[in-house]
């Protein structure tokens, strides 16, 4: 068992980090600290990965390095799958990039506070593994930024008491109006729903 288990029942939530390359050194603390959910279970990976940098985008990186999330997405069947992830600076840029979706074949990240970037999983993932009405999310912290880390684990206490999908875009909406339209417009054009 390559998770830490908190909780029990549903709603069952995966949160997963240092998916690739160092990562882990900006993700999995924020992971470790996290504690039981009031409702349901939490199972967390703070670390997948500290070898070399595969992209998540890459059909053979989930039968590789990430085999310990698909064994955990298997065995637990997660309603609420996040990753945590971490990017430098200088690509900002391309990770917002509106063309994003026609230069890599993923919808852009929606900025968030203090530099904290969202989006969604890989699709190599998204759709293999998982329902359409599950909630699968990807954050992204600015490397070596105190404020973007700070928010990023605020962010991770509040989605570990997220009960679904519709209870994420509720709160979501609260917060970020704008961004949560364009993520769930992206998300709609990308998957044809």
């Amino acid at each position: 068992m390559a998770y830490r288990l908190v909780g029990e029942g549903d709603p069952v939530r995966l949160f997963v980090g240092g998916l690739h390359g160092n990562e882990w050194m900006d993700t999995s603390d924020i992971l470790e600290e996290l504690e039981q959910p009031e409702v349901g279970s939490l199972a967390i990976i703070p670390v997948v990965c500290k070898e070399k940098y595969v992209s998540t985008l890459e059909e053979h990186y989930y039968k590789t390095l990430g085999r310990p999330i698909i064994e955990a997405v298997n065995e637990l069947r997660p309603s609420i799958y996040i990753e945590f992830h971490s990017y430098s600076k200088k690509n900002q840029k391309h990770l917002t990039d509106a063309e994003r979706v026609h230069k890599t074949g993923v919808p852009a990240y929606s900025q968030l506070d203090n530099d904290v970037l969202l989006g969604s999983v890989s699709p190599v993932i998204r759709r293999e593994y998982f329902p359409m009405e599950a909630l699968c999310l990807s954050f992204e912290i600015q490397k070596d930024n105190p404020l973007s880390k700070d928010y990023g684990t605020k962010l991770a206490r509040k989605m570990k008491e997220c009960l679904s999908k519709d209870h994420f875009i509720e709160q979501l909406k609260n917060r970020y109006p704008a961004q949560t339209t364009k993520v769930i417009e992206d998300y709609r054009k990308f998957y044809g729903l």
